[in-house]
């Protein structure tokens, strides 16, 4: 089982950066996939990036892509979203998610262990 701390959001004006980080425990951390996920209100929680489990392959939702980096460090089991260029359309909360297997996956459904998530908030 993987249990799953984010942290790292927070308030800030439209063009500038925030880093997420996501800590995870058990020593099996790199036998997992992550993701980045978002939920603002009255929508449903939607994909914002991957990582494979050794962080070679990335992926990432259009609305992000270029100005958003995910990243991971398999010997601190964290995983991080670099956010950059920042909108208000990025408010939400942010949750990351671990599945096993080496796929990239864009589905909720896919993934088995969520934190609780971190808000992110983005003033025009």
């Amino acid at each position: 089982q993987v249990q799953l701390v984010e942290s790292g959001g927070g308030l800030v004006q439209a063009g500038g950066s925030l880093r997420l980080s996501c800590a995870a425990s058990g020593r099996t951390f790199s036998s997992y996939a992550m993701g980045w996920f978002r939920q603002a209100p009255g929508k449903e929680r939607e994909f914002v990036a991957f990582i494979s489990r050794g962080g070679g392959s990335t992926y990432y939702a259009d609305s992000v892509k270029g100005r958003f980096t995910i990243s991971r460090d398999n010997a601190k089991n964290t995983v991080y979203l670099q956010m950059n260029s920042l909108k208000p359309e990025d408010t939400a909360v942010y949750y990351c998610a671990a599945r096993p297997g080496p796929l990239v996956m864009t589905s909720v459904n896919e993934y088995d262990y969520w934190g609780q998530g971190t808000q992110v908030t983005v003033s025009s």
